[in-house]
């Protein structure tokens, strides 16, 4: 909660609004312009200070272009975007003025700076109960950064970020890299609002519980929502277009300083593109040319991880569709157990990479000591697949110490390119024990449906793989997988054991 003693000089400087006393408190009675020039920054902190010096209330942006830097949220706050309004993120390097600087209390070692420092946003809260960000007008981050300084942990015993000296953080003060961030919040509504350009982060919460992201729209060049260790959090009618990033990412990292669950998560009713940023909102839904270091293309998906230090619990995702983006990646590399999660009723379309894939390995972006995690009791069903590369197959991935555990896939049909060649069939894909939870490394793999390895009782119940063109590899491929089963597979198509033990029927 904030203290009073920080909010009396600021309300002191305004009479309040006559109707204050109805819990809404209008930026332009603080002295707000919206006209797309002057700064609203301190009028739009003015009504907040007011609105929570009242004890909470709802701080209204009504029709008009706001430009600002930070907006700091506390208890009982709700920001209002009014249709017609456009809050404009500043541009520290052409605007006089800049973001507030990153926590200096934890730093990176464990993971990017983005994940851990929340300040230094466009809009946040940090410990706040009852927050909310609401309206139907739009964020437009045109001066957040789309990059953070990067991984700095160097995976060494007892390293910590030299955080007064480090060139790369140095270069990020002032400057903002999100458009929302929530940090150990409780209580948290997001509805409705636009985001255009989220920065590299366009709504991120972090350690918070009983949050609601609803019918948000957001079109961005990185990631579009991410929730890390959460609890009790469902994100529900959204649609993201993420084409240089993850649209909707469940994470687990390390950013609090100790290992957090991320669980009781639901993703219901969402949609996630891969077109051109920007395309979205302007209706025109253009392919994007994007390459990512893998040269894979866009992103854009649906993933649990990578960070997965805390591990992944209740997990539903649900009733979502997914258009030319990478599919649906579930995994753990950092450590963490993750268990009972649901996919079903998903559509989708185009999948640039792996339809459907689980992953497990033993990075270990992780404290001294951490052992690997486990990936166990995971469930697809329902799933919808078409226009699918035939290089890249579903499947799931475990390593010989760590195999994947009691997943099943059931009333999953897919329809891929095929052409897969003889060659293609005879191949071994690689195996990279200590990799990061994309799994583009293994190449074409040997089927042209699925192929499992290093995993323990799989089953495959009433699944369909079929192809466009004439594909010489065998339908499925199973290496090293031990207990499950394949029943319900049509026939003709070939299934090939390798050192299993799978029933088949």
């Amino acid at each position: 909660m904030i203290r009073r003693s920080l909010l009396t000089g600021a309300a002191a400087l305004f009479a309040l609004p006559a109707f204050a006393a109805h819990g809404v408190f209008d930026v332009r009675d603080f002295g707000a312009r919206g006209d797309g020039v002057t700064f609203d920054t301190a009028a739009i902190t003015a009504a907040i200070a007011a609105a929570s010096e009242a004890g909470g209330g709802t701080v209204l942006l009504p029709a008009g272009h706001y430009l600002s830097f930070s907006i700091r949220l506390f208890d009982n706050i709700t920001l209002l975007l009014a249709e017609g309004c456009v809050l404009e993120a500043a541009d520290p390097a052409i605007h006089k003025g800049g973001y507030d600087l990153a926590e200096a209390d934890l730093p990176e070692q464990f993971q990017d700076f983005g994940i851990t420092q929340f300040h230094c946003s466009l809009i946040y809260a940090d410990g706040a109960s009852h927050v909310s960000v609401i309206g139907r007008g739009m964020i437009f981050g045109k001066g957040l950064a789309r990059e953070d300084p990067g991984a700095r942990w160097h995976g060494a015993t007892g390293w910590i970020a030299p955080r007064s000296a480090d060139p790369k953080e140095i270069t990020m003060r002032g400057k903002g890299i999100r458009a929302i961030g929530l940090k150990n919040c409780r209580n948290v509504l997001v509805r409705d609002v636009t985001i255009l350009q989220g920065g590299h982060f366009a709504c991120h919460l972090l350690g918070c519980t009983n949050a609601t992201i609803d019918t948000i729209t957001v079109d961005t060049n990185r990631d579009g929502i991410d929730i890390d260790c959460c609890r009790d959090v469902r994100v529900t009618n959204c649609r993201v277009n993420a084409p240089k990033d993850d649209g909707i990412v469940v994470k687990a990292s390390y950013a609090l300083g100790h290992k957090v669950v991320c669980e009781n998560i639901s993703i219901t009713n969402c949609h996630t593109s891969g077109f051109e940023t920007g395309s979205v909102l302007d209706g025109s839904y253009r392919l994007s040319d994007y390459r990512s270091v893998d040269d894979m293309g866009v992103l854009g998906r649906i993933k649990l991880g990578t960070e997965s230090n805390g591990g992944f619990r209740n997990i539903r995702i649900s009733d979502c569709s997914c258009e030319n983006t990478r599919g649906i990646l579930i995994g753990v590399v950092d450590g963490g157990v993750l268990e009972d999660v649901v996919v079903s009723n998903i559509i989708l379309r185009n999948p640039v990479n792996h339809p459907l894939f689980v992953r497990q390995a033993a990075r270990l972006r992780a404290p001294e000591g951490t052992t690997v995690g486990a990936c166990r009791r995971v469930r697809f069903d329902n799933i919808q697949v078409s226009g699918a590369d035939g290089r890249y197959p579903c499947g799931v991935q475990g390593i010989p110490d760590a195999p994947v555990m009691d997943v099943s896939f059931s009333n999953v049909h897919v329809v891929s390119s095929g052409g897969g060649t003889a060659a293609d069939a005879a191949r071994t894909p690689k195996e990279k024990r200590e990799a990061s939870l994309e799994v583009s490394f293994m190449g074409i793999l040997p089927a042209y449906g699925f192929y499992g390895r290093n995993a323990r009782d799989l089953s495959l119940i009433d699944c369909s793989f079929d192809v466009e063109k004439p594909d010489a590899r065998p339908a499925i491929v199973l290496d090293d997988v031990k207990g499950g089963q394949v029943t319900g597979f049509a026939a003709g198509q070939v299934v090939q054991k390798n050192g299993s033990e799978v029933t088949l029927s």
